[in-house]
């Protein structure tokens, strides 16, 4: 059934998400098997699990997505750029990356291009998402960082880690959408838990959701995770 503007049936819309450091390997192939029966998008794991999650989805038709350089987007871009070649040898089709925050605080959009255009390099063919963490930036910043992405030529721009002060807004979904360029896409995610909010989210302008509440969001009940 399609339930938003962009005619995406909300369950290809979800990248069912487990990054919590304590995740276990019985309960990311949990998560797997959820996506498998569901027909989600994605599974969203940490790259230590990129090669379990491979197995577990194989056949299916859900991609396995990597995040990377998670959740503080502080480290080298070299750091980001290995982190992700090595998940995609392991099976990863999408990845997401986080954004050096400190760089774009200091203003130095110099420093954030060669961290973007780095990753990029290493994922030439897989589908890069970018993640802004918006609940620390200014408005400014967020049209900034959509301005480079999309010079850079990233497949998505993405609101939020899970792990910070605060998750995806509408506002910030809005914006985003406005401020990329064609062909880049937004993905929400962060307190995202039920359908309605789900939806708010994609008619506000995002085509992909990042939860580990997909399962209730489909059945149409209210997930209990922080992400």
């Amino acid at each position: 059934m399609t339930d938003t503007n962009q005619d995406i049936p909300l369950n290809l819309a979800i990248d069912h998400t487990l990054l919590k450091p304590e995740a276990t390997q019985a309960q990311v192939i949990a998560l797997c098997e959820e996506a498998v029966a569901h027909e989600f998008k994605a599974v969203c794991v940490n790259s230590g699990y990129v090669a379990v999650a491979t197995s577990a989805v194989e056949g299916s038709g859900v991609l396995v997505c990597s995040v990377v350089g998670f959740p503080l987007g502080a480290m080298a871009a070299q750091a980001k750029a290995s982190e992700a070649t090595i998940a995609i040898e392991e099976g990863a089709r999408e990845i997401d990356t986080v954004v050096p925050l400190g760089r774009v605080l200091s203003g130095d959009w110099a420093g954030v291009q060669s961290d973007l255009m780095a990753v990029r390099a290493a994922t030439s063919g897989v589908t890069l998402k970018v993640i802004f963490e918006t609940c620390l930036l200014e408005k400014e910043h967020i049209v900034r960082l959509c301005e480079m992405c999309t010079d850079v030529g990233v497949d998505f721009v993405k609101t939020s880690t899970g792990f910070s002060t605060g998750g995806a807004t509408l506002a910030d979904v809005a914006l985003m959408r406005q401020s990329i360029g064609a062909g880049l896409q937004v993905k929400a995610s962060g307190g995202i838990r039920d359908r309605e909010t789900a939806l708010a989210m994609m008619l506000a302008g995002a085509s992909r959701l990042g939860t580990s509440s997909g399962v209730a969001i489909v059945q149409g009940s209210t997930g209990d995770s922080d992400y």
